[in-house]
Formats: C-alpha cells, sequence, structure tokens
C-alpha cells in the first residue's frame, strides 16, 4: 500500500520513515484539549513531544472572525499556514495528538490536509502514547525552526456542510448524519463542555461515539470491525454519509474511520452542535433534557 492511500500508519512505520535517505515526512503534533480541561497544548508539547516535530495549533489555524470555535480557514490562510510549519506540496506529513485515548484531535488535522487538496497525509495510529510505549525518543523544547515554503491548497468544498445542508437534510435526508460526540450529551442527559448550549442533537442524527472507533490501546479498530461499528449503528457505507460532533474535532475521527472501511467521501458539518444549537429553532433541538428554549 502505498504512502498516499495509507491513512493510518504506525509507529514503527514512522520511526523508519523519519530516518529514510530523503525522507520528505513532515510530522506534526496537532494536539488539543477542550478549554474547561485545563490543558495547554502547546505547554505540553514544549515538554515532550516527536523528535522534529511542529505544533499544529487548531485554534490559530482557523477563521479567527467566526463565533463559532475552530471553523476552517480560507484555502490561503491554510495554505499560509502550513507552508510556514515547512510544509510542501512533496511532503508526506503524519499527524498526532496525546489524548488518552490515543487519538482525539489529530484526525481533524489529517481531515483539513485532506479537503485541502493535500492527499500525502497520515495520522499516527495510537498517537504519542503508541510512540512512547513502542520505546520511540521523544524530546523537549520548542519546535525546530522550518524555513517556510510554498504550499497551495484548494478547498474541496463537496466535503464541507453547512448549517443550511443540514437543515435541508432534515426533510431531504439525501445523506446520512453520524453525531460522534458521547451518548449522554447526545440525548442530553450529561452537559456539554460550552458555556450557553444545552446538550441534544439534530433530528435524524445517528450517535457513534467516537471512542468506539478505537480499541482500548489507543489504536483504530481494523476495518471489518470498523464496519460492523457502523452496520451495528443503522450506517449504510454505500450512502452519503456526512459526521458531525461538537465542534467538528471528533467528526473528523468517524470521518477517519469510514475512510479505513473504503467510504473516503464523507462530509462534515464544520460547525458542529455548537451551531446547530445557536441557530437552529427549539423543535429541531432533540433532547431527554432541557432542550432549547427562546
Amino acid at each position: 500500500m502505498s504512502f498516499q492511500t495509507k491513512a493510518l500508519v504506525s509507529a514503527r512505520w514512522l520511526s523508519e520513515a523519519l530516518r529514510a535517505r530523503g525522507s520528505t515526512v513532515r510530522v506534526l503534533d496537532a494536539s488539543w484539549f477542550l478549554p474547561k480541561l485545563g490543558r495547554d497544548a502547546k505547554s505540553e508539547f514544549r515538554s515532550r513531544h516527536i523528535p522534529g516535530a511542529s505544533f499544529f495549533d487548531l485554534d490559530r489555524c482557523s477563521d479567527r472572525s467566526s463565533p463559532m470555535d475552530h471553523m476552517l480557514p480560507t484555502a490561503f490562510a491554510f495554505a499560509d499556514f502550513g507552508g510556514r510549519l515547512g510544509v510542501t506540496p512533496g511532503s508526506q506529513v503524519v499527524v498526532y495528538d496525546r489524548s488518552e485515548h490515543g487519538a482525539f484531535s489529530s484526525p481533524r488535522a489529517w481531515w483539513m490536509f485532506r479537503v485541502f487538496g493535500h492527499s500525502d497525509v497520515s495520522m499516527l495510529d495510537g498517537g504519542l502514547q503508541a510512540w512512547i510505549r513502542d520505546g520511540q525518543p521523544v524530546e523537549e523544547g520548542k519546535a525546530r525552526k522550518h524555513e517556510p515554503t510554498e504550499f497551495t491548497a484548494t478547498l474541496n468544498r463537496a466535503w464541507v456542510k453547512t448549517y443550511q445542508d443540514i437543515l435541508d437534510n432534515v426533510d431531504t435526508k439525501e445523506f446520512q448524519l453520524v453525531d460522534a460526540r458521547p451518548a449522554g450529551r447526545f440525548r442530553g442527559t450529561d452537559p456539554e463542555p460550552r458555556d450557553n448550549t444545552e446538550p441534544g442533537h439534530i433530528p435524524g442524527s445517528i450517535n457513534i461515539p467516537f471512542t468506539t472507533f478505537l480499541a482500548p490501546s489507543g489504536l483504530f479498530l481494523p476495518p471489518d470491525q470498523l464496519r460492523a461499528v457502523f452496520q451495528q449503528a443503522g450506517v449504510d457505507l454505500h450512502r452519503p454519509l456526512c459526521v458531525t460532533c461538537g465542534s467538528a474535532i471528533t467528526a473528523c475521527l468517524a470521518a477517519l474511520a469510514a475512510h479505513q472501511c473504503g467510504h473516503s467521501d464523507v462530509s462534515v458539518y464544520d460547525g458542529g452542535w455548537m451551531e446547530w444549537y445557536t441557530r437552529a429553532t427549539p423543535e429541531l433541538v432533540i433532547s431527554e433534557g432541557r432542550g432549547k428554549h427562546l
């Protein structure tokens, strides 16, 4: 299997690729944590990261004018951001994060590179904990400096769903909608991690919590087990599929899981539940809890 078609790579593979003569691999730490956890991903990067890695700041690489969290930036802004990290059109990008789950935020970076036209991108399966568990080295300190490069980006709009797209789909049901948030938040019985947002879900959406796609080790389940997860939830992988979550972070983990099953054209609702709850009318906020009241 070629690098371009390999969405997941192992710690051993990455170690060998970094040592290979003429390596074009660029490693990016795309760790991000929910604000209420009180963790600083950039500070944790400085304390320990894969040698040679740069920090991919999901909050900075976003539409800073939007009231929603880390919405996609423009293609120009993404190209500039990637170039400042030393990524070129010929780079083999590998992203990872330091979540205790093995994957949490790095699939968002994986999807961003793909949606902006850079297909040579993989995620380190199991993240930083798998790298360390394999006995691979880490380093501390700031990221090594890279000379800015010429990087290009073109947005694939077909892979990005808007609020209006999701609203229309409530009636048309042109695509399936999978919500990757934990079950309690989906049902409306557990609180959302953001202020002024109640839990619940979009009408007709299907809940598959993102951790369902991961083994206890933090590695992704093998494709046959991933297919079974989708099938048991009632998702037809032969039909159009869109994924969502709170703010399009773990939605991208669900997109990667579908990609592993051969469904590579999954779209993402970029605004996520954060936008839906803000804009939708109360009857379109389905909840076993408080719901939405004007």
